[in-house]
């Protein structure tokens, strides 16, 4: 019997229309250390995807390249230190070429007490640190995760089932909350909670899209703190709701069928999905 599906009625349980009473603060603050000089543009995405997602400010602090990438594309992150109600670390970064000072900056950001998205390049740091922790790994990624935690590989023609059985496996084994990336998403607590995210469209398969999905985690965690780390399965299967959503609303924009989209039109996309979502209850 396989996890429950993520609902639209769930997702509208754990996002909440901005009011009167609130700021910048209260409507959440999510800081991202990702990015490269590399791979500048994972920044700009899971950037722009947390503004979209609509959260209070976002901090971003990387490399000079991306940085001023961020800026130009969105003038009101703020590009300094300071209070943050969750973290994305790791999209657009390589753990081959992590210099000590990063490795530091990672592994502070891993002990301390706000919620964080761990993608992507960060993903051998899972086990670290005592900060409630949501990891987003695809097939591939996650069978590494394990093998660090001993456990034996999933491989990639495993199906929904298996995948869903090892998420869980590995969510108790590390503690913190799994988001398994593909086809269907399988979200899995430590202890044991699971849902399933079936993807809206195909054409959601393109480079960058991992990064959107990064920053819609962190934007919804940080509107909706969690004291550990199964308290974090509602937001991370949220988050992959709207990033799919936002998917099938931007290539069926293109016709019946869909057509090719980038990963800044599924970002582009999130706000009407949020408001659409709300205006629903």
């Amino acid at each position: 019997m396989g996890a429950a599906e993520w609902t639209a009625d769930d997702v509208r349980s754990i996002l909440r229309l901005p009011t009167r009473s609130d700021d910048k603060y209260s409507r959440g603050v999510v800081g991202f250390r990702t990015g490269s000089q590399a791979y500048p543009g994972a920044a700009v995405l899971g950037v722009e995807a947390a503004w979209r997602t609509g959260v209070g400010m976002v901090r971003y602090l990387g490399p000079e390249v991306p940085t001023s990438l961020v800026l130009a594309r969105r003038p009101e992150t703020v590009a300094a230190a300071g209070r943050v109600q969750a973290w994305v670390i790791g999209s657009g970064t390589d753990a081959a070429h992590r210099t000590p000072d990063d490795d530091a900056a990672l592994r502070r950001i891993l002990d301390g007490a706000e919620p964080v998205v761990v993608d992507a390049g960060a993903l051998d740091l899972a086990p670290v640190g005592s900060a409630p922790r949501i990891v987003t790994p695809h097939g591939r990624e996650h069978d590494r995760v394990r093998a660090q935690a001993g456990l034996s590989p999933v491989g990639s023609d495993a199906d929904d089932e298996a995948r869903e059985a090892a998420a869980v496996e590995t969510a108790a084994r590390l503690g913190v909350t799994v988001l398994l990336k593909g086809s269907t998403t399988v979200v899995a607590t430590p202890g044991g909670w699971t849902r399933r995210i079936g993807a809206a469209t195909a054409w959601l398969a393109t480079a960058g899209t991992g990064d959107v999905l990064a920053g819609v985690v962190g934007a919804v965690v940080a509107g909706a703190p969690a004291a550990d780390a199964d308290s974090l399965g509602p937001a991370a299967a949220t988050g992959a709701w709207l990033h799919a959503e936002a998917g099938a609303t931007a290539a069926g924009a293109l016709g019946a069928r869909g057509g090719p989209i980038t990963a800044m039109d599924v970002a582009a996309a999130l706000p009407r999905v949020v408001a659409g979502v709300l205006a629903s209850g």
